[in-house]
């Protein structure tokens, strides 16, 4: 998780922000039942939501950067390693966030 937060934080602009990302993302990905300004900013240990609000809001950031930063990582967590290092190989990835157990194979 700390690689993800550091590569995605050189992409804000101002340190708040960049400190703030990493209690976000940390956030989206806990077991939390709502995911909210108020629960995630309570999970984070913060007082109110403000900080996250304003992150949300009104933070420079590079979104595109953000973007591919995210996408090498996974990209680079899917290769498949054990193949033919010539041959970058196939990974697939697939969210569903429906929250219907699946039926099948």
């Amino acid at each position: 998780m700390d690689a993800v937060i550091g590569l995605i934080g050189a992409r804000f602009v101002r340190s708040e922000p960049r400190s703030r990302v990493g209690d976000y993302v940390r956030g989206l990905l806990a077991g939390l039942e709502r995911k909210n300004g108020w629960t995630m900013s309570e999970h984070a240990g913060a007082v109110s939501p403000d900080g996250m609000q304003r992150l949300l809001r009104s933070a420079d950031w590079d979104v595109d950067g953000v973007r591919d930063d995210v996408r090498g990582y996974v990209l680079d967590g899917l290769a498949d390693t054990a193949a033919d290092p010539a041959d970058p190989g196939v990974g697939v990835f697939i969210a569903d966030d429906t929250g219907f157990i699946k039926k099948g194979t």
